[in-house]
C-alpha cells in the first residue's frame, strides 16, 4: 500500500464516510462538495478538451477529449464512452477529469464523458436513456462498434453494464468491450460485503448504499435488469474488465456480476485490489495504485478495441 493511498483513505474516513452514516442523503450538500472539488488537470499534450453543454438535450452532452492528430482525415482511432460515478445523483464529467484524462492519454482513444441526467429529479430510466442516446449517436456519426469501449466507475460502472444489457436486449450492435471500476450493480442492496466490509471501507458505510439507491430507483423495481444489471441475463455481452477494492462495501456488486457473467460464458477479467478506496482510479495521478489501474485498463482496451477510421454515415465503407 502506497503512502499516497494511505493518505487518501485517512482523508475519506474522516471527511467523507461520516456523511454516509447520516440517516438521510443530502443531495444538495453532495453536489456542492463535488462542484467545489472539481479540479482541471492539465489537458495532455497534443490533446484538446471540447465541452458540449450548450446543446441542451442533445445526445452527446458532456465533454470530448480528443487528440489533435485525430482531426487528420484517415487517422485510425479508438473511442471511449465514459459514464461518471456519483450515486446517480451527483458528480459530473468535470469531477472525473483526472480519471478520463488519464485513461484517454494511456489508450490514445478519443473520449466522450457523458453528462447524463441526475436523480432524484430524473429517476430511472433517465440515466440509461441518456447513455443509450449517446451510444446510438456515436454509431450514427460513423463510429464503428468494434472500435468503441464503454467505461464507468461506481454508479457509472453499473450504468455502463446496464447499457450493454439494454443494447443486447434491443438487438443493437455492441461495443468491443467494457471497463468497470467498482461498479454498483445491485440497487436492491443485497451484497454480503455491505455488512462484512462495513467499518473497513474508507468511503462508505454499508447502510448508505440502500439509502442512495432509492433516489434513482424511484417507483421502479430495484431488481429490474436495466437498473440493477446483477439481475440481468448477461449472455452475449462483450469482454469485461472489472476492478474493485477488496475492502469496499460494494465488492460483492463487482464480484457477483463477474461470476454471473463468467457463468454466461462472457470473457471476464476480475481483480480485487487491496488497500485502496472505492473507485480509486479517480485519484490519479496522485495515487500510484490509481495509475496502475489505468495502465491495466489501457492494456485491456488496446487488446479488445480495434483502431478504425471514422466515416460519417453514408460516406462509404469503414476502413
Amino acid at each position: 500500500m502506497s503512502w499516497q493511498s494511505t493518505v487518501v483513505c485517512w482523508f475519506l474516513k474522516r471527511q467523507f464516510r461520516p456523511e454516509t452514516r447520516k440517516p438521510y442523503v443530502n443531495v444538495e450538500r453532495a453536489r456542492a462538495h463535488a462542484a467545489a472539488r472539481v479540479w482541471s488537470p492539465k489537458v495532455p499534450s497534443g490533446w484538446q478538451l471540447v465541452e458540449r453543454y450548450e446543446d441542451g438535450d442533445a445526445p452527446l452532452r458532456g465533454e470530448w477529449l480528443e487528440r489533435r492528430a485525430d482531426a487528420v482525415p484517415g487517422t485510425p482511432i479508438r473511442t471511449l464512452l465514459y459514464c461518471h460515478g456519483g450515486g446517480y445523483y451527483f458528480c459530473s464529467p468535470g469531477s472525473h477529469r483526472s480519471l478520463t484524462f488519464g485513461l484517454a492519454a494511456r489508450t490514445g482513444a478519443r473520449t466522450f464523458s457523458l453528462d447524463y441526467r441526475l436523480a432524484p429529479e430524473h429517476p430511472f430510466p433517465a440515466a440509461l436513456d441518456d447513455a443509450l442516446a449517446a451510444y446510438r449517436q456515436l454509431l450514427a456519426d460513423g463510429t464503428p462498434p468494434e472500435s468503441l469501449v464503454v467505461a464507468g466507475d461506481s454508479a457509472g460502472g453499473g450504468l455502463a453494464l446496464a447499457l450493454l444489457v439494454a443494447l443486447r436486449d434491443a438487438g443493437e450492435p455492441l461495443p468491443a468491450a467494457a471497463v468497470l471500476f467498482s461498479p454498483w450493480t445491485d440497487l436492491a442492496a443485497t451484497g454480503a460485503t455491505l455488512i462484512t466490509n462495513d467499518g473497513v471501507d474508507p468511503m462508505f458505510c454499508g447502510a448508505s448504499i440502500g439509502r442512495a439507491a432509492k433516489l434513482y430507483v424511484g417507483d421502479s423495481d430495484p431488481r429490474h435488469p436495466h437498473l440493477s444489471p446483477l439481475y440481468a441475463d448477461l449472455s452475449g455481452l462483450p469482454p469485461l474488465l472489472i476492478l474493485a477494492a477488496s475492502t469496499e462495501v460494494l465488492l460483492d456488486d463487482a464480484r457477483r456480476v463477474a461470476e454471473k457473467a463468467r457463468a454466461a460464458e462472457v470473457d471476464v477479467e476480475f481483480e480485487a485490489w487491496p488497500k485502496v478506496p472505492h473507485a480509486w482510479p479517480l485519484f490519479a495521478p496522485f495515487v500510484p495504485e490509481a495509475c496502475r489501474a489505468l495502465d491495466r485498463a489501457s492494456m485491456f482496451v488496446e487488446q479488445h478495441a480495434q483502431a478504425r477510421v471514422i466515416q460519417p454515415l453514408g460516406a462509404g465503407s469503414i476502413v
